[in-house]
């Protein structure tokens, strides 16, 4: 993976469980109606990005480089808010989503139909 000149700061990182690759998930929300949009992934660089620039990159793990989203497809996320969880293994990145999440052209990457499951009974 490519490094620059700036790094992620030291605390952040000290608090990060990466993967076996050096990556955390990072689920991405729409800000005000709390949609799941979509999952993507993020090294050092590219939570960096996303914290410093205002909009979300990610590292593709297929592609093996970074991603700003909306660059070629026009349909961008502005950062609202990033969160790391408990476990500093999975960030919640809010977002002002423009346009499709999804490279499918869908609004979100969970369009694609529901599995089924059973609807539990609720405490």
């Amino acid at each position: 993976m490519p490094t620059s000149d700036a790094v992620l700061d030291p605390a952040v990182a000290a608090r990060l469980t990466r993967d076996a690759a050096g990556l955390v998930a990072a689920v991405v929300q729409q800000h005000d109606t709390g949609e799941v949009l979509m999952l993507g992934w993020m090294d050092d660089e590219a939570l960096r990005r996303t914290l410093t620039e205002g909009r979300v990159t990610f590292w593709s793990r297929s592609r093996q480089e970074y991603w700003r989203k909306g660059d070629t497809s026009g349909h961008a996320q502005f950062v609202r808010s990033v969160a790391l969880d408990c476990d500093g293994d999975a960030l919640l990145v809010r977002v002002e989503q423009v346009g499709a999440a999804c490279h499918t052209g869908d609004r979100t990457c969970f369009e694609a139909g529901d599995l089924g499951a059973v609807v539990g009974a609720g405490a």
